[in-house]
């Protein structure tokens, strides 16, 4: 996974506080994130993407304008680049809690 999202990825999880949910990010070959948003403080986890309550599958390219604002999720969602298998209201929250 791409340094510059990792750290886009990190500076954003205070927004996360009470998601009660583990999401992933998963890129393909590129790799995936997994963020445990089910305590005090949203983090990164190792934990394997498919245990995951959401997981949001997205090119990395894509991850990346996603996280800077360059690309609208329901937007994304409804050209296909961005595929939900889990809880898409965890989805819609993840989606209003990035904006």
């Amino acid at each position: 996974m791409d340094s510059s999202i990792l750290e886009a990825v990190e500076a954003r999880l205070p927004q996360l506080r009470g998601l009660n949910a583990v999401v992933a990010f998963d890129c393909g070959n590129d790799g995936s994130i997994v963020i445990d948003a089910t305590g005090p403080e949203p983090e990164i986890s190792d934990e394997n993407p498919s245990d995951a309550d959401c997981i949001l599958k997205i090119s990395q390219a894509n991850l990346q304008k996603l996280i800077a604002g360059k690309l609208d999720p329901m937007l994304a969602f409804t050209l296909g680049k961005l595929k939900v298998k889990g809880s898409m209201g965890i989805a819609a929250k993840l989606s209003s809690r990035l904006d």
